[in-house]
């Protein structure tokens, strides 16, 4: 059997500046689908959730022949009251994945933002 992995991390981006800070912070309980085709043409859909760490893993074992040949990440929901807002360029990231059974693949981190920036940025 062959065995596949993704992870991935929602970030909260409080200062909106792109850039992860001592401010910012993980997002837990952030939703997140992962969309994967195998190699004999079937679609799985997987629904995640972020941890305490703000970390999301989908996991799947499958015969070599039906295992994943390209994934779609997408944030779907981040649940917090005050950090919603998807970020720029975190729409969603499309990759092949071409890694041997046991191995995993690491999704850029998703972020969201405040509807409005706090004073102290």
């Amino acid at each position: 059997a062959w065995t596949g992995e993704i992870h991935g991390r929602v970030v909260c981006d409080v200062c909106g500046d792109s850039s992860i800070g001592p401010e910012d912070h993980v997002l837990e309980g952030a939703e997140v689908a992962v969309l994967c085709i195998t190699k004999s043409g079937e679609v799985l859909n997987y629904q995640a959730f972020t941890n305490a760490k703000g970390m999301y893993t989908v996991a799947e074992t499958m015969p070599e022949s039906d295992r994943w040949d390209a994934c779609l990440a997408r944030p779907i929901s981040s649940f917090h009251d005050h950090c919603s807002h998807l970020g720029e360029g975190s729409a969603g990231v499309k990759f092949t994945y071409n890694h041997p059974s046991g191995y995993f693949h690491t999704v850029k981190p998703f972020v969201y933002r405040h509807a409005s920036v706090p004073t102290y940025c």
